[in-house]
């Protein structure tokens, strides 16, 4: 761990999901932590702001002698920032660089995968900080550094393979797909990650079990596989999917270990909290606790984050991917099983798009009525081939695009589940319609 206890650790780009998180687990640890972004609003800055974290526009002012700088993945050397620090010297860690060498403090489990990340480290730090003392770090912004921590929960990213950077006690892996398109040449690029990563962790792996490419893995540590089949060592067995969640009960093998009540919805939440569970067995935890904690799981943010408006129920999340919108919408109809769903949806990424597009609209059309946005270029790209009328022309189920200023085909539905998806700046289309919808409707709720 690096000794810099008298110093100020800077984050260069303060506002991203990881560094964020980061940065609260150290200030509550009680370093001394202030960062820098850009001034647009970000919902990862409001857990910042209620710690008195201070955050300044970038700018090489903001570069003093007495700075440790924690620079962000998304930032070249050439940041004005990253730049004034290196020629006057100071010591400049990369995210992954510092948070591999920060968990070794630890009994460590890393959470990875293409999809399911978030929600699943979210609901591993839940239990484990109901049970005993526990740093995590998650991916929609949240940390926390108790500092009795001997357990540490962290979500682990395979973009650019920043995740070899690690090398955990655990990893839950929850699947393997293709994403990220800008960087991965193809799965077989993807596994072979995976692969490298899993070649890194100490004690076990637990991994999903109906993921072909996870069965492949070829690690000295054990690999413990969860499911639904007898193939499983972790199985979920006689599960339960209604209006308020998701009851089943656990094996490991042939022995009962206990049973589980999560409330969320969608299958694959009930397998992201077996990976949990198989967690705390593996690490010899009370599964009555567990099974207590697991109950009062209330999810993680922009993960089917709801409220009611009028007489609308408005969803936002961050599904992104054909995967995690085929798995947004399947917890929609658990929930809302008599509700009409309708999905507005904007592609994050020309490369992405355009990779995946018949997959996208495959997902889509699991909803009942389909709206889409403009493609969000974000940092790494900000044009394509791909337009967005592309993909509507493959939806069968609608598919018109809407922009922010015009959201009136929106109002044509009452008493409904209203979906909001995308990683870039949807929320903005999800504020305007209610807005729209308080001004426009009484409210009959």
């Amino acid at each position: 761990m690096y000794d810099h206890k008298n110093k100020v650790y800077h984050f260069v780009g303060i506002k991203g999901s990881g560094m964020s998180s980061l940065a609260l687990l150290l200030h509550q640890k009680g370093f001394k932590v202030q960062g820098s972004d850009v001034e647009k609003y970000f919902f990862t800055q409001r857990e910042l702001e209620k710690e008195n974290i201070k955050m300044f526009p970038f700018g090489e002012e903001n570069i003093t002698d007495d700075l440790v700088i924690i620079a962000g993945n998304a930032f070249p050397d050439n940041h004005i920032e990253i730049k004034t620090a290196l020629k006057k010297g100071l010591p400049v860690i990369r995210y992954h660089k510092f948070l591999g060498d920060f968990i070794q403090n630890f009994t460590s489990i890393a959470v990875t995968g293409s999809h399911g990340k978030t929600s699943t480290t979210g609901m591993l730090a839940h239990v484990l900080s109901g049970i005993l003392p526990t740093s995590y770090l998650i991916g929609d912004g949240t940390g926390f550094g108790d500092p009795d921590a001997k357990s540490f929960a962290f979500e682990a990213c395979e973009y650019r393979r920043h995740f070899l950077a690690y090398s955990p006690d655990y990893a839950i892996m929850t699947n393997i797909d293709f994403d990220h398109p800008d960087y991965y040449e193809s799965i077989d690029d993807v596994y072979d990650a995976f692969q490298n990563f899993g070649s890194q962790v100490k004690k076990g792996i637990v991994a999903f079990g109906d993921d072909e490419y996870l069965r492949k893995l070829d690690v000295e540590v054990p690999v413990y596989y969860y499911g639904t089949t007898t193939e499983d060592d972790f199985q979920a067995r006689n599960v339960e999917r209604t209006t308020t969640g998701s009851n089943f009960e656990v094996y490991y093998h042939d022995e009962k270990i206990g049973d589980f009540t999560v409330p969320a919805f969608g299958l694959h939440n009930v397998m992201n909290a077996l990976g949990v569970i198989a967690i705390t067995y593996l690490e010899k935890l009370d599964m009555a606790k567990v099974a207590t904690e697991l109950k009062t799981f209330n999810g993680v943010k922009r993960r089917f984050s709801e409220k009611i408006v009028n007489d609308m129920i408005v969803v936002d999340d961050y599904a992104h991917h054909p995967a995690e919108i085929q798995a947004t919408i399947d917890a929609a109809r658990q929930k809302y099983p008599n509700k009409e769903i309708i999905a507005v949806f904007q592609p994050h990424t020309f490369t992405r798009t355009i990779a995946l597009l018949d997959d996208f609209a495959k997902s889509l059309d699991l909803a009942d009525q389909v709206y889409l946005c403009d493609i969000f270029g974000s940092a790494r790209e900000d044009a394509g081939t791909v337009k967005i009328e592309d993909l509507g022309d493959k939806i069968s189920k609608g598919g018109n695009v809407v922009n922010v200023d015009n959201l009136s085909p929106l109002l044509d539905y009452h008493d409904a589940v209203m979906i909001f998806m995308g990683a870039g700046d949807v929320q903005k289309f999800e504020q305007a319609y209610e807005k729209l919808l308080t001004s426009t409707r009484k409210n009959t709720m």
